[in-house]
């Protein structure tokens, strides 16, 4: 059986319908996959563009940004890679009220034992509860 990785525009096609023809394309896409024909897979670099064109051509609220990475990863027939860090990532940014990119960020730093975050957006990370490493 094939493997295709998905990029974003399928993604935003399928969840958006602002095309109805490429969303019919991509539903049929899934559908295949769902019966096993095609195996199907995306990652987080393809989150985090449907996340950034969902907010700023859609004009979408974070929330429903959210909720729709949430309901493409639970797609039947898609594969995620780094599904544990993308699931947690949504958890803490729904828990949190920050962005998935950041809350990505925070739960692979956590993952990869760093002791805490170099950043200059200190106010989002410390509302995850990161420890942050002073910049004086």
């Amino acid at each position: 059986m094939k493997t295709y990785f998905i990029d974003s525009n399928i993604l935003l096609r399928y969840v958006t319908a602002d095309d109805r023809s490429q969303q019919a394309k991509a539903l049929k896409l899934f559908q295949r996959a769902e019966k096993g024909q095609i195996r199907l897979v995306t990652g987080p670099p393809v989150f985090f563009e449907v996340a950034w064109t969902l907010r700023s051509a859609y004009e979408m609220p974070r929330e429903q940004i959210l909720q729709t990475l949430l309901t493409v990863m639970t797609l039947r027939g898609l594969k995620v890679t780094d599904a544990e860090l993308v699931g947690a990532a949504l958890e803490t940014a729904f828990r949190t009220g920050r962005e998935f990119a950041d809350a990505y960020v925070f739960e692979l730093a956590r993952h990869e034992g760093a002791d805490g975050i170099v950043t200059f957006n200190t106010r989002d990370f410390a509302k995850m509860g990161a420890e942050l490493y002073p910049l004086d």
